[in-house]
């Protein structure tokens, strides 16, 4: 008979999580493309880069049911919650018209964003 041997469990080594670049920061107003929000306009509230999602203020409004604590009370609250990036384009600084982001070296070595359509730079509102 064979005797017993008890193996090592292997130990499972996970990735880090990629982080995705994103061309919207928080502070940013941005105009979404598609879903049922299309065509409304809010400023990035939160940026996700792990997930590679941001959270547009009056976007994808959700309900919760929250339970009753010490400070809040109960009840049914309304909150947004993100989209992914890819559904939101920067709206350009000149015309107020969504725009694709060119980067460009500032002449001080800083990359700054260019809205395609006026050429313009998008300032970072952080």
């Amino acid at each position: 008979m064979k005797p017993l041997v008890y193996k090592k469990a292997k130990r499972v080594r996970h990735a880090p999580p990629v982080r995705v670049h994103m061309h919207v920061t928080k502070g940013d107003t941005v105009q979404v493309l598609s879903g049922d929000d299309k065509g409304k306009r809010g400023a990035v509230i939160r940026v996700h880069p792990k997930t590679g999602r941001v959270t547009v203020q009056g976007v994808n409004m959700i309900k919760r049911h929250q339970r009753q604590t010490q400070t809040a009370e109960a009840g049914i609250i309304e909150r947004e919650a993100p989209i992914h990036h890819s559904k939101v384009m920067l709206l350009d600084p000149a015309s107020g018209e969504p725009t694709r982001v060119r980067r460009r070296k500032d002449a001080d070595g800083t990359l700054e964003r260019i809205a395609v359509k006026s050429d313009q730079p998008i300032p970072r509102n952080r």
